[in-house]
């Protein structure tokens, strides 16, 4: 059974990063490379193990490309991955405790049970003006 799975189009572009509920690895595994405008990484740590207190350094940085990770709280979702020209490309169901990194492309949802999901993406918001809807196979 997969634990992660790295979600690729015919032209190697990443479209979405997932972690399934079953991953396991020790310390802090980033997922993700440092180019990406969203990290994403697993940490496990044991109990009386520390992470220093520490901040972080105010950096302007250039985000021309919203990224979105989606954490499932309950429920089951299928999720379909598009490429970059609205192509359809793949679908993958998640349920609880899965995570998703949208990572590159486009997406589209179809709910299977009743979900519950956080969505975490970079700010400021920008309104709905920015999203780009096209028919996916969602309509069909």
């Amino acid at each position: 059974m997969k634990t992660t799975e790295t979600i690729k189009n015919k032209n190697n572009e990443i479209l979405a990063i997932i972690i399934y509920n079953n991953f396991k690895k020790k310390g802090v595994n980033f997922l993700t490379s440092g180019e990406f405008s969203q990290q994403l990484a697993f940490i496990s740590k044991k109990a009386k193990e520390k992470i220093s207190a520490h901040c972080h350094e105010i950096t302007k940085r250039d985000i021309v490309f919203a990224q979105e990770t989606l954490f499932i709280k309950k429920g089951k979702v299928k999720i379909n991955f598009y490429s970059k020209d609205k192509t359809y490309f793949d679908s993958r169901i998640l349920g609880k405790g899965n995570v998703v990194l949208l990572a590159g492309g486009g997406h589209g949802f179809e709910f299977l049970k009743d979900t519950e999901m956080i969505e975490v993406k970079q700010g400021p918001y920008l309104n709905e003006d920015y999203k780009i809807e096209f028919k996916g196979i969602e309509e069909i």
